[in-house]
């Protein structure tokens, strides 16, 4: 329909979109990946330490949801989304198109919040080490930075799907692993 608004959520909108909406979808944007390239002085750190959320950076593609706004709303949503992702004004507003997963595919033009690269807080492709130093200390006006990261994770496996450096992150900031113990009598 021409009057659809949709939102592409690649991060903490896919698990808190804080916004009223008709419909959602799995979805996946191309053109562009899901990074922890942006370091948070408001969300999840501050500027003395930093913390570290999602951009949607240059190549790849990426897997989310696409929420479906009723079009009476989209003034409320969008001014709601400004206020929370325009912060400190390091994601760029676009809207770009986004194929929506189910039975039938179809591409759809969504509003996405994509990283500027030339802002002061694009960390830029971080070392595994160096990511989990800033998270692990990190914590925000939306608390604290290993949360954030373990819910995405989390919402991503409930969309069937593996982000290999997101999960290899959660795993170390989960811990290590107690070994597993045989019980009396088993094997």
């Amino acid at each position: 329909m021409a009057e659809d608004f949709w939102i592409f959520g690649y991060g903490s909108l896919m698990w808190r979109p804080g916004f009223e909406f008709i419909e959602q979808m799995p979805a996946r944007m191309t053109g562009v990946h899901r990074s922890l390239c942006v370091y948070s002085f408001v969300h999840r750190g501050t500027p003395e330490r930093p913390g570290l959320v999602l951009g949607l950076d240059r190549g790849g593609a990426c897997r989310g949801v696409a929420f479906r706004i009723d079009p009476a709303r989209r003034k409320d949503t969008l001014a709601y989304l400004r206020a929370r992702e325009q912060v400190t004004m390091v994601y760029r507003e676009r809207v770009r198109n986004v194929t929506l997963l189910g039975k039938s595919e179809r591409l759809v033009p969504a509003l996405v919040y994509v990283v500027d690269r030339g802002h002061p807080q694009y960390a830029g492709r971080l070392t595994l080490e160096e990511q989990l130093h800033h998270i692990r200390q990190a914590h925000g006006r939306s608390g604290a930075n290993p949360d954030y990261v373990l819910a995405t994770v989390a919402a991503l496996e409930q969309l069937g799907c593996r982000d290999r450096d997101l999960h290899a992150l959660a795993e170390r900031l989960k811990g290590p692993h107690e070994p597993h113990r045989l019980l009396p009598g088993a094997g």
